[in-house]
């Protein structure tokens, strides 16, 4: 990332992301999220771009899963987000296919809000196919990255926005996952930040749910309803 500021001025990446109507956030400004300072690791900046308002708001909850889910899984989550959305939570997710771009349209579609963590630059979406939800979520929700907006995908900052995902919220969910997953290193950021993390429970053949059963084996909060989840983020009063 030093190299690729190095081949600018301050002075052309500001005026840069003026024109996309980006705002850089640093560590140091009042609208960082509080609980994001508090991982191990967090970015210095973060290029926002849309509704920064949405920081503000105290409860969000993280969504991670496949980018191939089931059908039931994604009955799962149809059924799971609603009243968590109508309880004024913020979706966090990482705008990529299946569940983290499901999450995001459901909490559109329900006037919810929504955070997409990118793991590249903003002028650089991936995968093409989601530019209609990218571009929604400009309008009327929030979309972050730590990587500046000509940096383009590279394989080793997926991992590294995961930490980001988490570290926005004290819960992450992970709907469906197989024993090797990017999700699964989601939930393992999670517990190094000493957040809590709930998984929804699958079938024993089922392989996209091997990731998430040996999160439940080994303690991880088990989903059955949107009220434990609303349980755990202390909401059930203001339903």
């Amino acid at each position: 990332m030093y190299k690729a500021l190095a081949n600018s001025s301050p002075r052309q990446l500001s005026e840069h992301l003026q024109s996309k109507n980006i705002q850089p956030i640093t560590i140091y400004d009042r609208s960082y999220p509080d609980l994001l300072k508090q991982i191990p690791d967090p970015p210095a900046v973060l290029y926002a771009s849309g509704l920064t308002d949405i920081l503000d708001l105290p409860c969000r909850l993280s969504v991670v899963g496949t980018r191939d889910p089931s059908e039931a899984a994604c009955n799962d989550i149809k059924q799971l987000l609603p009243d968590i959305i109508k309880a004024n939570t913020v979706i966090v997710s990482g705008l990529a296919r299946g569940i983290d771009a499901l999450s995001h349209r459901l909490a559109c579609e329900r006037e919810g809000y929504t955070i997409a963590v990118l793991g590249f630059g903003h002028d650089h979406l991936y995968p093409k196919q989601l530019q209609p939800l990218y571009q929604e979520m400009l309008s009327s929700q929030l979309v972050i990255s730590e990587y500046p907006p000509y940096m383009k995908a590279e394989r080793w900052h997926f991992p590294e926005r995961n930490r980001i995902i988490s570290g926005l919220s004290m819960l992450t969910l992970i709907v469906e996952a197989k024993k090797k997953s990017g999700s699964l290193i989601t939930a393992d950021c999670a517990l190094e930040q000493n957040r809590t993390v709930a998984a929804l429970p699958g079938r024993i053949a089922d392989t996209f749910a091997a990731g998430t059963n040996q999160l439940l084996s080994e303690g991880a909060l088990p989903v059955f309803s949107s009220g434990d989840l609303l349980d755990e983020l202390n909401l059930t009063q203001r339903l």
